[in-house]
């Protein structure tokens, strides 16, 4: 197997984490899934801004983690759960790098959510 390729931030491709200063609330329907004041908001290139979430504020029985996988070479490699209760729109919805690279450091035991598939909400 390859070695997989592991690139740091740059110019060209740049990657800020920083506390996200509000309240960030993640629901399915009426089920609150995560609850927070402690999120940080990852910024990549020219993608959307990611909120990431302390995995301790979360409701974890909302999640079952699945055996899907991913890689980044700027972040490193990225577990999934789903959330049953929303169904098929649930599958891989939630994602986290337990080994984050050391650039991104700060998303360690934080998930993130797809927000096309929960409602994440911002509140001062």
């Amino acid at each position: 197997m390859a070695e997989k390729l592991v690139l740091e931030p740059s110019a060209d491709h740049p990657i800020m984490v920083v506390p996200n200063p509000n309240r960030v609330v993640v629901r399915y329907g009426d089920t609150t899934i995560a609850d927070t004041r402690a999120a940080v908001t990852l910024t990549e290139a020219s993608y959307p801004p990611v909120l990431y979430i302390p995995l301790a504020d979360v409701d974890q029985q909302q999640l079952v983690r699945t055996e899907h996988e991913s890689y980044c070479p700027f972040k490193g490699d990225a577990s999934y759960y789903s959330i049953p209760a929303a169904g098929e729109n649930g599958e891989n919805s939630v994602w986290e790098y337990q080994q984050p690279y050391p650039a991104v450091s700060e998303i360690k035991d934080r998930v993130a959510f797809y927000a096309d598939r929960v409602e994440v909400t911002e509140e001062p």
